[in-house]
C-alpha cells in the first residue's frame, strides 16, 4: 500500500491536521536554524524515500547514494531533524488519544468508554452483581506497577519535561473558545519549545547514574501518577454512583493502586547499588512525596477560608489547632492575626509546617504517614460534618487518597540480587571455596540445617561480603524510618533451585536481622524465574522450598503470601518468543499448584522488559494472557523502558491504562472465584507445548548454537554503538562474558529492532506456525486464534514484530557483514515469510495489520521518515568502523541516529 492509499477516517482527521501543522512548524524552525541547505537535504531525502514507498518498495539505489558519505556533522544535524519530527509525532499521537476520548464522551452522550472504569463496572452489574459485591470486589483489587531502570532508555528527562510542556500546549488548543490571538499564543509556546530543545544536547557526556535513573522514575511518580489518583477514585466513585444510584460521597474507596521501583534498590549487576543508596533514594522519595503534600496544604489554607463565625468545627479539630499553636509556634506568623477566625486555612498551615519540618528532617515533623494522615482526618470530618461536602471536604479527601497511595515513601522500593552473589557469601562465610560447585541437592541441604542450628558464619567476611549484609540492615531501618511500604520484596534473580532463596534468608539471618527469639526475618524472599529451563522446573523448584520446615516457619510468621516472579526476558534470548510466552503461561499454572498443594497463598509477579520480544504488553493484555485459575486480583508487573513515557508520560494516557488494567482484572477476578472461567483444552494445550518446543529447537540451532551467527549479529546491527551510549547504571553485558552470547536481552532486542529485522519477535514461530497448519490444519489453528486469548495476544503480537520488520533496509545491515556471512540474510527472509504466510492464514488477512488500521496506518506513515536514518546510520557505520572505531566525530552522528531511530520505530529494548 501506497500513501495515496491510507486513509484516515473521519475521526482521526484532527491528527493528520496537528501532524501537518507541527510539520511546517518543524520545516520553519530548521530554516532559522540551520539554513536553507539543512531544510532542503531534510526534504529531498524526506522525498525521495516517499516516492521509494510509493513504488511499492523496490530498491533504495537512489535514497542510499542521496545518503553516502555526508559529513558526519550534516548527517547528524539531518538525524536530529528526523528525531525532532518523530518527538513531535509521538506527542500528537499521545494528545490524539485525549482527544478521541474527550470526543467519545460528548458524541456519546456520556455513554462510558470501552474498557473504561464505568465500562467495567457497568458489566458487573448487567451480570447481576450487586453493590456490596462489587465493593468487596474492589476490595481485593491491587494493582501495583514497578518502574525499573533500562540500560537502553534513551529519553533525558529535561526533554520530557518539555514534553509535558509541550502536550499542555497541544491540549489548550482543544478548547473551541479560544480567540484567534489565544491560538497564536499557543503556536508560539510550541515553536518556542521545539527550538530550545533543537538547541538542546540530546545525549548525556556522561554515564547516568543510579541517582538519574531515580529522578527518571520519580518525575512519572510525582509529575503524573500523584495527580492522577484522586481522579481514578473519583471515577470509581461516580460511576458506582451513576449505576446503582448510591450516594458514595461518604465511602473510603479501596486502595487499589500502589507502585513500586527497582531503581535503587536493585543489585544485580549494578555494584552502584548498596545500602547506601537504598538509603538515599527512600530519603530522596520521601522529600519528594512530603514536598508534594507540603504543597497541596498550602493550596489549602488558601482555599479553605471559613469563617468561625459562618460555620462551626467539631471539637476534636479545634483542640488540634489549639495543640499545633503550642507545639508549632512558626504557624502563627503563616497565619495572620486577621485569619484567627479562620480554622482551616490556621489548621492547614500548621500541617504544612508540619511537613516542612518532616522535609527539613528537624524535630516536630511527623514520624510517620498515619500521623499526617490522622490530621487530615480531622479537618475531613470537620467539613463534612458542618456542611462541608462541597466547601472543601472533597479537596480534603483527594490529599486523603494520595496519602493512602504515596504513604512517606513514594513508592515500594524492591531489593533485587543474584543468586550467585549470595552463595559467594556463603563460601566465604562456610570457609567453602567449592560452594558453588556443589549440586544443588548437597547446597539445599546444607542450608536447611543451616537453618535449623540458626549457625552463623565459621570465617571473617570481606568488605564486598559485608556490603551485602548491610543491604538487609538498611532494609530493616528504612521500615522503621519510612513506614512498612517503604521496603518490599528481597528478589533472588536468576532462581534455579530452592538452594537459591535459602541462601537468602541464610545471609539475612547473618546480617542480625532476624527476630532473636523467634528466629523470623521481616522480609519476603521472591524467587526470579528468568530463562526457559528455570522457569520449566519453577514449580519444581518452590514445592522444594516449601518442604523446607524452617522456610515454612519463616512463611508462617511473616502472613503473607510467598512471591514469585515470573521472568520474560532471558527466557526470550534463551529460546525465542513463542517459547517464552508459553514457558511463561504453563509456568504460572505449574506454580499456583504446586503452591496450592502445600496451602500456602502465591503472589504471582511479572518482571518484562519493555519490547514484546521481553514480554511487554499493556497492563490489561497482561492479564488477558494468564491461565485464568491464577488470576485472583493482583497486578503486579514491572514497567520499563520506553513504555514507561509512552504509557505514563501524560496523566491522561496514564489513567487509561490504569483503567483498562482495573477493568479486565476486575473481571477476570470476578469470573475465576465464580467458576466461569475454564482453563483451554487439553488439546489447545498439546498444541501451545509442541508450537514452543519447535520454535525453541529453530531459535537455538540458529540465534545460539551458532557462534558464526552470533557474530553476523555484531557486525550486522549497530550493537557497537549501543554500548558507548551514556545511557543506563546497568552494563548490556553480563559480568565477565565476551561476545553476543554474553549480552543481555536488553541491548541484542534492541540492536535487532535498530536495524529493522526485529528478529527476537517472530524467529522460529514462522517454522513453528507453518508445520502446525500442515499437521493440524488452518482451521484448528483459527479455532484456537478465535478461543483461546493466550494464543491470541501471541498471534496479534507476532504480527505486529513482522509488521514493523523490512527486509529491504535490513539488507544493507547484513551486508556490513563479511562475505561468509552472507547466507544469513536469505535464511531470515525465508523464515519471516514463512511466519507472515501463517499469520496471515490463521487470521484470515490479505496484509498484516489489517486487522488494526491505526498500527498499520502508524507504521506506514514513519516508515519513509526513518529509512533515511537507517541508511545514513549504514553508511556512518561503514566508515567508523573503517577507522578502527577511532573517529569521534562519526561516533556522534551514530549516536544521534541511535536515538533517531528509535524515535521513529517508538521502540529500544
Amino acid at each position: 500500500m501506497d500513501r495515496h492509499q491510507i486513509q484516515f477516517p473521519p475521526k482521526h482527521l484532527a491528527l493528520r491536521e496537528d501532524v501537518h501543522q507541527l510539520g511546517v512548524m518543524l520545516g520553519e524552525m530548521l530554516r532559522e536554524q540551520g539554513g536553507e541547505a539543512l531544510y532542503e537535504l531534510v526534504e529531498g531525502d524526506r522525498r525521495c524515500a516517499i516516492e521509494r514507498r510509493d513504488r511499492g518498495g523496490g530498491p533504495t539505489d537512489e535514497l542510499q547514494q542521496r545518503v553516502a558519505g555526508r559529513p558526519p556533522e550534516v548527517a547528524r544535524e539531518l538525524v536530529r531533524a528526523f528525531s525532532t519530527w518523530f518527538q513531535t509525532v509521538n506527542l500528537a499521537e499521545k494528545v490524539h488519544r485525549i482527544r478521541r476520548r474527550r470526543e467519545y464522551f460528548l458524541a456519546d452522550g456520556g455513554k462510558p468508554q470501552p474498557g473504561g472504569i464505568e465500562d467495567s463496572l457497568g458489566r458487573l452489574k448487567a451480570m447481576g452483581i450487586g453493590l456490596d459485591e462489587v465493593l468487596a470486589l474492589l476490595g481485593s483489587l491491587r494493582i501495583h506497577p514497578v518502574f525499573t531502570a533500562h540500560p537502553t532508555e534513551s529519553t533525558r528527562r529535561t526533554q520530557l519535561r518539555r514534553q509535558r510542556r509541550m502536550a499542555d500546549a497541544l491540549l489548550e488548543r482543544l478548547n473551541p473558545n479560544l480567540d484567534p490571538q489565544e491560538q497564536r499564543h499557543v503556536w508560539a509556546r510550541l515553536r518556542t519549545e521545539m527550538t530550545s530543545g533543537w538547541q538542546t544536547e540530546e545525549h548525556q557526556r556522561q554515564r547516568l547514574t543510579v541517582a538519574d535513573e531515580r529522578e527518571y522514575v520519580m518525575f512519572h511518580l510525582a509529575e503524573v501518577m500523584y495527580g492522577i489518583v484522586p481522579r481514578f477514585y473519583e471515577e470509581i466513585g461516580v460511576a458506582l454512583g451513576t449505576l446503582y444510584g448510591t450516594d458514595l460521597s461518604d465511602v473510603r474507596p479501596p486502595v487499589v493502586l500502589s507502585f513500586g521501583s527497582w531503581v535503587g534498590g536493585d543489585m544485580d549487576g549494578i555494584p552502584e547499588v548498596n545500602a547506601k543508596t537504598i538509603r538515599e533514594t527512600l530519603e530522596r522519595q520521601q522529600r519528594v512525596v512530603v514536598n508534594e503534600y507540603f504543597t497541596d496544604c498550602q493550596e489549602l489554607s488558601q482555599l479553605l477560608s471559613q469563617s468561625a463565625s459562618r460555620v462551626a468545627i467539631t471539637p476534636e479539630l479545634s483542640r488540634r489547632i489549639e495543640e499545633y499553636s503550642m507545639l508549632l509556634p512558626g504557624t502563627r506568623s503563616v497565619a495572620p492575626a486577621r485569619h484567627d477566625r479562620m480554622p482551616y486555612r490556621i489548621y492547614f498551615a500548621q500541617l504544612a509546617e508540619r511537613l516542612r519540618k518532616t522535609w527539613e528532617g528537624r524535630a516536630g515533623g511527623y514520624e510517620r504517614a498515619a500521623q499526617f494522615r490522622a490530621d487530615l482526618e480531622l479537618a475531613a470530618e470537620s467539613l463534612r460534618a458542618n456542611r462541608g461536602v462541597n466547601a472543601g471536604y472533597q479537596l480534603v479527601r483527594r490529599l486523603l487518597l494520595r496519602v493512602d497511595t504515596f504513604g512517606f515513601h513514594l513508592a515500594t522500593l524492591e531489593l533485587k540480587q543474584c543468586a550467585e552473589v549470595l552463595h559467594r557469601v556463603l563460601a566465604q562465610g562456610l570457609d567453602e571455596p567449592g560452594w558453588l560447585g556443589l549440586a544443588r541437592e548437597e547446597r539445599t541441604r546444607r542450608l536447611a540445617d543451616i537453618l535449623a542450628r540458626n549457625a552463623g558464619p565459621v570465617a571473617p567476611l570481606d568488605a564486598l561480603s559485608r556490603r551485602t549484609l548491610a543491604v538487609f540492615e538498611a532494609a530493616v531501618q528504612c521500615r522503621m524510618r519510612f513506614g512498612q511500604q517503604a521496603i518490599g520484596d528481597y528478589i533472588v534473580a536468576s532462581t534455579e533451585g530452592p538452594d537459591d532463596v535459602l541462601a537468602a534468608l541464610v545471609v539475612a539471618r547473618w546480617a542480625g536481622v532476624d527476630d532473636r527469639k523467634s528466629g523470623a526475618v521481616g522480609m519476603d524472599f521472591a524467587p526470579l524465574f528468568e530463562s526457559g529451563a528455570s522457569l520449566d522446573a519453577a514449580a519444581a523448584t518452590l514445592a522444594a522450598l516449601l518442604e523446607d520446615p524452617c522456610y515454612r516457619e519463616h512463611l508462617k510468621a511473616r502472613g503473607r503470601p510467598q512471591p514469585v516472579y515470573i521472568g520474560y526476558a532471558e527466557a526470550g534470548r534463551d529460546g525465542g518468543f513463542v517459547a517464552m510466552r508459553t514457558s511463561a503461561y504453563f509456568a504460572q499454572r505449574a506454580l499456583h499448584e504446586a503452591a496450592a498443594a502445600a496451602g500456602v497463598p502465591l503472589a504471582i509477579q511479572h518482571a518484562r522488559g519493555g519490547n514484546v520480544a521481553r514480554g511487554g504488553a499493556r497492563l490489561d493484555a497482561i492479564v488477558q494472557s494468564q491461565p485464568p485459575e491464577v488470576i485472583d486480583g493482583a497486578l503486579h508487573v514491572t514497567e520499563q523502558g520506553e513504555t514507561i513515557s509512552q504509557n505514563y508520560g501524560l496523566r491522561a494516557n496514564a489513567l487509561r491504562s490504569l483503567e483498562r488494567a482495573f477493568g479486565v482484572l476486575g473481571l477476570a477476578t470476578l469470573a475465576r472465584r465464580r467458576g466461569t472461567a475454564s482453563p483451554e483444552s487439553p488439546g489447545a494445550r498439546q498444541l501451545a507445548l509442541s508450537l514452543a518446543a519447535r520454535s525453541r529447537e529453530v531459535w537455538r540451532r540458529l540465534c545460539v548454537e551458532d557462534l558464526a551467527f552470533q557474530d553476523f549479529f555484531l557486525s550486522a546491527t549497530p550493537i557497537d554503538v549501543i554500548e558507548r551510549m551514556q545511557i543506563g547504571s546497568r552494563s548490556i553485558w553480563e559480568p565477565g562474558g565476551t561476545g553476543a552470547t554474553a549480552l543481555r536481552s536488553t541491548a541484542w532486542v534492541f540492536a535487532w529492532s535498530q536495524a529493522r529485522f526485529f528478529l527476537p519477535g517472530w524467529y522460529g514461530a514462522g517454522t513453528a506456525l507453518s508445520e502446525a497448519l500442515a499437521e493440524q490444519g488452518v482451521e484448528a489453528l483459527r479455532a484456537l486464534y478465535r478461543d483461546w486469548s493466550f494464543f491470541h495476544l501471541l498471534v496479534d503480537d507476532i504480527e505486529a514484530q513482522l509488521a514493523r520488520t523490512d527486509f529491504a533496509i535490513a539488507a544493507h545491515y547484513a551486508a556490513l557483514a563479511p562475505p561468509a556471512h552472507a547466507h544469513y540474510l536469505p535464511l531470515l527472509e525465508a523464515e519471516y515469510d514463512r511466519c507472515r504466510e501463517a499469520v496471515l492464514a490463521i487470521k484470515e488477512q490479505a496484509e498484516l495489520l489489517d486487522g488494526d488500521a491505526t498500527q498499520q496506518r502508524a507504521i506506514q506513515l514513519r516508515n519513509p521518515y526513518v529509512d533515511p536514518m537507517n541508511l545514513m546510520q549504514v553508511d556512518l557505520l561503514r566508515r567508523w568502523r573503517a577507522s578502527a572505531r577511532q573517529d569521534e566525530d562519526l561516533l556522534q552522528a551514530l549516536l544521534a541516529s541511535v536515538s533517531g531511530i528509535a524515535q521513529g520505530l517508538q521502540t529500544t529494548g
